[in-house]
């Protein structure tokens, strides 16, 4: 039996306050079930569809809700109910500055991940955020099977580190909230990072209409080459519109696999032992900033 998995995008607008989102949140997942959705992700931050631009720090800080909250737990019965994996996003309570946080609840409404943005835009608004400390995999129980997920968030995907550490922690798919515009760049990065880590990428962004956002969210599959085919093939397998909408990609996970067996990329012929200069402290490098 083929090993299919199906991804929703749920590139949907935000409503004004956090029950409208959560009731809006859960008529998607249940649209998306219908569609024979196996995992639900939502674009970043949900809970306040990052309405954080153009308000007072205090404002829109106090928004912050808790990995507690009735607002996630939701979600965590929701997955159980559908019998669907769902990756709810969300600015989470943390100490005196919240996070940015995606919670992925498994099928059985277990919460099986919870990775806050490493890469925060320190560069802007986000600098009063709380970034994340770890890249981290968990093991999801689908129904084709289990599946090594990982997870980005929007800015981390500017950093080939992030995905190039949860492919060696073992991530077979990686989860990419997102709040930007989509365009040729970005949609570059993501193309790259599902290529040089044979793995496959998932990406939900807000639709046109919310400030910032234009849609695109995409799907690729890491897989470039496949023995039926000469050259190399579009590992893009679900690129959606600007528009407001559920989009569903099939993932084939026994043709991923078989790929990441034979193929030259991932982790196959690297040479960590010359890489220190990533890590080191003893080289100046250009370019460095400091969080503000």
């Amino acid at each position: 039996m083929k090993k299919q998995l199906n991804i929703a995008l749920l590139q949907i607008k935000p409503c004004s306050t956090l029950e409208e989102n959560l009731h809006k949140g859960v008529q998607a997942c249940k649209k998306a079930k219908l569609l024979g959705a196996d995992l639900a992700l939502f674009p970043e931050m949900w809970s306040n569809g990052y309405h954080i631009y153009g308000r007072p720090v205090e404002e829109w800080t106090a928004e912050a809700i808790s990995l507690q909250s009735d607002f996630v737990a939701a979600f965590g019965s929701l997955a159980k109910e559908q019998n669907m994996a769902v990756g709810i996003t969300l600015l989470e309570q943390y100490g005196s500055h919240p996070r940015n946080t995606l919670v992925l609840f498994d099928r059985f409404g277990e919460q099986k991940l919870t990775y806050a943005k490493v890469h925060t835009c320190d560069f802007d608004v986000e600098r009063n955020l709380t970034p994340g400390q770890e890249f981290t995999v968990c093991c999801l129980d689908t129904p084709c099977g289990e599946v090594q997920v990982g997870a980005m968030i929007c800015y981390d995907r500017e950093f080939p580190e992030s995905a190039r550490i949860l492919m060696l922690k073992g991530a077979e798919l990686i989860l990419v909230p997102n709040a930007c515009p989509m365009e040729i760049n970005r949609l570059s990065q993501l193309r790259a990072r599902a290529f040089e880590n044979m793995l496959a990428v998932a990406t939900c962004n807000y639709p046109e209409g919310v400030p910032d956002c234009n849609g695109g969210s995409s799907v690729f599959d890491g897989v470039a080459y496949v023995p039926e085919s000469e050259g190399a093939r579009d590992t893009c397998i679900l690129q959606a519109g600007a528009g407001e909408g559920i989009f569903v990609a099939r993932l084939d996970l026994d043709k991923l696999r078989s790929y990441r067996e034979t193929e030259v990329h991932g982790n196959a012929y690297r040479r960590p032992e010359i890489y220190g200069r990533l890590c080191g402290d003893e080289v100046a490098y250009p370019f460095v900033r400091e969080r503000r």
